[in-house]
């Protein structure tokens, strides 16, 4: 069977791989994307409860993590969140800015999806989807490919769009490392991250009657070995752990025997607080009192789990400070989380030393491309990890 030739072979219809196809169709090349999926975009389409956080205000560098985030610094400045804000109002989708400055669409992000293919169509790629990759291969300077429906292809490039190994249900798998091996890269160590935490039996059992409290805190991860962080957002307590937007964040930070420590009243003198309501009505409930500080069944939970109870002009200085204490300096270890399964991300992936970040080409391997996801390189929650598919699908389509 004679292999059908094309300029670039993308595998992966998701944000990165869809943006690659654009840019290089719009240079004129002819390219083929292939997806296991049977509809392109899938995790666009489920992320931000259906509304898509497509990219932040505030990107930078410094949102990132990897061996080397600045890696990521040239990609992003050459296409930026306002390089994409602007394809978004091209395409008339309204949108909304949320918290620390998250853009989401005000309808659905169906439309993210659909102003994407309608750019690919209008580029002239061409999408198989439902197809993945059998086998592939160098074929003297360009590659050659087997696809799973029999189809054989040829390419002078190849770009690894498949993402990594977050959200398995999807199909989500380590092909993309395994090929990046192959051909000589390295990878690191890959974990999942922006994923909620989980604790042994004893604590889980104090803490399940709170499953569905939310409050405000600053989160921060407890190492001596690597950078330490502090996230302010909601933590949310559940039937499994702890998860919200300060668990996710943190979550990428935090690393198997450490701990955490967490601020549940965050920039509140609770101490101080909690003697003004004794001197002002000594005969008030503690619990009721630190209910003025935290969600009721939060501070019914924190006093008794410290056996402080009683009226408040029962209550030493020393135990209130104790609570106080145990309020804005909770230090708990989380024995695991809850894995892949639930990870919005995959934390580390194809090392950024073996890489162009002009063109995200493999500096060992001309024209293998890699992109998104598949990187070492690894946003914060908040539009961080949609912005670097943007940018790094955007910069291999100049070039591959």
């Amino acid at each position: 069977m004679k292999a059908e030739p094309y300029d670039v072979l993308i595998v992966g219809a998701g944000a990165a791989g869809m943006m690659c196809a654009i840019e290089a169709g719009r240079r004129g090349r002819r390219v083929l994307v292939v997806d296991h999926a049977a509809k392109p975009g899938e995790k666009i389409r489920i992320s931000g409860g259906g509304r898509c956080n497509f990219t932040n205000t505030g990107t930078t560098a410094a949102n990132f993590l990897g061996e080397n985030p600045r890696f990521a610094t040239s990609a992003l400045k050459r296409f930026s969140q306002r390089d994409f804000i602007a394809m978004v109002d091209r395409a008339g989708i309204a949108w909304h800015e949320k918290t620390l400055g998250q853009l989401f669409c005000d309808d659905s992000a169906k439309q993210i999806v659909r102003m994407l293919s309608d750019a690919m169509r209008a580029a002239g790629v061409t999408l198989k989807l439902g197809t993945g990759v059998a086998e592939v291969d160098r074929a003297g300077e360009g590659w050659s490919a087997t696809l799973s429906d029999g189809v054989r292809v040829t390419a002078a490039s190849l770009v690894v769009a498949s993402g990594g190994k977050s959200i398995p249900k999807m199909g989500a798998t380590g092909w993309g490392y395994d090929l990046a091996r192959r051909h000589g890269l390295r990878v690191t160590e890959t974990r999942p991250a922006l994923v909620p935490l989980t604790f042994e039996a004893g604590l889980l059992e104090q803490l399940s009657p709170l499953a569905g409290v939310a409050v405000d805190v600053a989160a921060t991860n407890v190492t001596t070995e690597r950078e330490r962080a502090t996230f302010r957002e909601a933590m949310l307590f559940t039937h499994r752990g702890l998860s919200g937007p300060a668990i996710l964040q943190i979550s990428s930070y935090w690393r198997e025997g450490e701990a955490i420590t967490l601020a549940m009243a965050p920039d509140r003198d609770v101490y101080g607080e909690l003697k003004v309501a004794k001197e002002a009505n000594g005969k008030q409930a503690v619990h009721t009192a630190l209910s003025q500080i935290l969600p009721r069944r939060l501070a019914e939970s924190i006093a008794a789990r410290h056996e402080v109870a009683g009226k408040l002009a029962e209550i030493g200085d020393k135990r209130l400070k104790s609570l106080a204490e145990a309020v804005n300096r909770w230090t708990v270890k989380p024995v695991g989380s809850e894995g892949y399964r639930t990870a919005e991300v995959t934390l580390g992936g194809v090392a950024t030393e073996g890489l162009d970040q002009q063109t995200m080409q493999a500096n060992s391997v001309p024209g293998l491309f890699l992109i998104g996801e598949v990187v070492d390189i690894t946003g914060w929650l908040g539009g961080y990890n949609f912005q670097w598919a943007w940018s790094s699908g955007w910069a291999a389509g100049q070039a591959c």
